[in-house]
């Protein structure tokens, strides 16, 4: 399931963010690529000391923003990234570690990636999800953020003009399979509806019920 989230970020916290990006040092990319990602990875990462309260930040606003929590299900938050590209950089079509965290080794269920710079500040630069008979490009506007699948093939355009700013991360999730996490989700949506439009009732109790069990089935 692919999906964008709007505002994630308030506009205090990218002020923040860009104070700190500012003066702030950034280290060849391939550092963190796995040995094959590494040929076809051209960006610049912040230093780990620097990022650290940024990772923060953004792990916040991760964990009280309710479609992520409901859609994606977090067991673990990992692995965070803050990323710049500037012209001429990109990172050519790979699919994401499945396991990281060195001697953790957390899975990689789903990535995400959040733009913490306006579309317009920079030409090219798209990230290009593969499907099975398409790809779809994604540009979003400073402080959203896209989600999708780990195993997807997928890309980042050479950066034409600019500077592409960005934090990328992955999650374990509870639940491990990307369709049963789909029917959670599907589930949950119409058992807030419900409750919106009738309230408690008997049915909003069954279906409380089958969500939670499903839950005992399926979490990891």
């Amino acid at each position: 399931m692919i999906f964008q989230i709007p505002d994630i970020l308030s506009p205090d916290e990218l002020t923040q963010i860009h104070t700190t990006l500012a003066d702030a040092e950034f280290v060849e990319g391939k550092l963190t690529a796995g040995w094959y990602a590494k040929q076809v990875k051209h960006n610049q990462q912040l230093g780990k000391r620097e990022s650290q309260p940024l990772k923060r930040l953004v792990q916040t606003a991760i964990a009280r923003h309710p479609l992520f929590q409901t859609a994606v299900r977090p067991k673990t938050v990992h692995s965070l990234l803050v990323s710049r590209y500037d012209a001429g950089m990109s990172y050519g079509r790979h699919t994401d570690n499945a396991l990281m965290g060195g001697d953790s080794f957390w899975r990689s269920d789903v990535s995400f990636t959040l733009f913490l710079n306006s579309p317009s500040d920079y030409e090219g630069g798209e990230l290009v999800i593969e499907g099975a008979d398409q790809e779809q490009s994604y540009k979003l506007e400073a402080g959203s953020m896209i989600v999708y699948p780990s195993s997807t093939l997928h890309r980042v355009d050479p950066v034409k003009e600019g500077t592409r700013l960005v934090v990328v991360g992955w999650v374990q999730s509870l639940v491990r399979d990307v369709g049963n996490r789909e029917i959670l989700f599907d589930l949950e949506t119409v058992r807030r509806s419900y409750f919106a439009k009738e309230g408690k009732s008997p049915e909003f109790d069954l279906l409380s019920k089958s969500i939670a069990n499903l839950l005992r089935k399926w979490a990891e």
